[in-house]
């Protein structure tokens, strides 16, 4: 399929939106979507203002006020302020400048600020059964910490028999 505005390039962005139950579509090429990259969708709409928006709290009924915009990364000198005009970090170091506020929003956004990625195929089922038993021992904290000692000794011997797969 060709990109639909210079109809030249192979089309590798989808972009749908939905206004009033009428959903419409767009496919554009890569460097379409850079060149238009607040994505004229007929709002007023960009991906950075979104991002700002999250970090502003903004979509949030219970809002946050982040009041200290004086933070400022020590490596590259970037404000949270400006960050959060721009959308984007400026160096890797950020992330732990800006930590405290960007675990909020990707704990709001993903439901947690913890990152787990794709499972190598090689591995895949030892990779799984460790996750398994890591989110067991979670609930198993849980169990005990709401005094369900019933339910918290059978997620035990859950952990035990997955443990047994894997030769722990």
């Amino acid at each position: 399929m060709l990109c639909e505005n210079c109809q030249e390039l192979d089309a590798k962005v989808h972009v749908s939106k939905i206004v009033n139950g009428k959903k419409e579509e767009i496919y554009l090429c890569e460097e379409c979507a850079q060149i238009n990259n607040n994505l004229d969708l007929g709002l007023d709409f960009s991906f950075n203002n979104l991002l700002t928006g999250l970090l502003n709290n903004q979509f949030h009924p219970h809002k946050i006020n982040f009041t200290d915009k004086q933070i400022s990364c020590d490596f590259c000198g970037l404000s949270y302020d400006k960050f959060t005009k721009r959308g984007r970090l400026g160096c890797n170091k950020c992330y732990s400048s800006f930590e405290e506020k960007i675990d909020k929003v990707l704990q709001r956004i993903h439901g947690t600020n913890e990152h787990t990625g794709k499972i190598p195929k090689r591995s895949g089922e030892k990779v799984k059964i460790i996750r398994q038993i890591e989110k067991l021992k979670k609930q198993i904290d849980q169990a005990v910490e709401k005094e369900e000692f019933e339910k918290a000794a059978e997620i035990r011997d859950e952990i035990k028999r997955l443990k047994g797969k894997i030769g722990e």
